[in-house]
């Protein structure tokens, strides 16, 4: 099982997307890990899982304490729940009125579209190739937009 998750694991964080969006987000590598095996861990397991148990899946060799996991994993929803503050903040104030966020949304959608693309891999192999290439494409497009609207300057007409 822990082979399974850490494969999982590593997979997800080293995701171009991924790594784009963590980047520019309130959440540090280590904090998206934890989270990550907090939240999805058990899914993967099939079963309850502990938080010793949960601390070993780090992806560091030596694993951690259930302390360090805890720790961590408060910092990583911390900084959740101020990001979504930020959001309604915003929202409350008009903020998202204004037509400069439109690129962001847009961002959102791509996204949107990119995972239900990404997760409907048709059967027949000439399909898939075309699929696959399509997919990859978008996903090029989808990462060339996220670090452009990462850029500050990207605000700047607020």
């Amino acid at each position: 099982m822990k082979n399974n998750v850490q494969k999982w694991l590593t997979h997800s964080l080293n995701d171009p997307i991924v790594k784009i969006l963590t980047k520019n987000s309130h959440l540090t590598k280590t904090q998206l890990e934890t989270l990550l095996i907090d939240v999805l861990a058990e899914n993967l397991a099939g079963k309850t899982i502990r938080y010793e148990e949960k601390a070993k899946l780090r992806l560091l060799r030596a694993g951690i304490s259930r302390g360090a996991f805890n720790r961590t994993l408060k910092q990583a929803r911390r900084n959740i729940i101020e990001s979504v503050y930020t959001i309604l903040l915003l929202g409350y104030l008009g903020i998202f009125e204004d037509t400069s966020l439109d690129p962001y949304l847009e961002a959102s959608n791509k996204l949107q579209a990119y995972m239900s693309a990404y997760r409907e891999i048709p059967n027949d192999a000439k399909e898939r190739n075309e699929h696959i290439r399509i997919v990859s494409m978008f996903r090029e497009e989808l990462e060339a937009s996220l670090e452009q609207l990462s850029k500050p300057k990207s605000l700047s007409k607020l």
